[in-house]
C-alpha cells in the first residue's frame, strides 16, 4: 500500500459476514476478510492486480487523490 496512496474504506458487512475493503478511486477494486487486518492485507494485493490489469489492457490508472471522504 505504501507505493500507492489510494484511499481505502473498510467496513463490516452483515450480509457478507466479513470486513469489506473498497478503493473508491479504482472502480470495482475491493476485497474482504474475516478480520480488519485481513481485509486490508487482501486489498493491497487487489490494488496491485487492478493496476497490473489496467496496464495490460492499456487503460488509464488514476492518480491517487488522497482523502476523498469525511467522517
Amino acid at each position: 500500500m505504501e507505493k500507492y496512496r489510494y484511499e481505502v474504506i473498510i467496513y463490516w458487512s452483515d450480509e457478507d459476514n466479513s470486513y469489506v475493503a473498497e478503493v473508491p478511486e479504482l472502480p470495482g477494486c475491493m476485497s474482504d476478510g474475516t478480520t480488519y487486518e485481513e481485509a486490508l492485507a487482501n486489498v493491497r494485493i487487489i490494488i496491485d492486480e487492478w493496476i497490473e490489469t489496467a496496464i495490460e489492457e492499456k487503460r488509464a490508472v488514476p492518480e491517487p487523490r488522497g482523502k476523498l471522504m469525511y467522517a
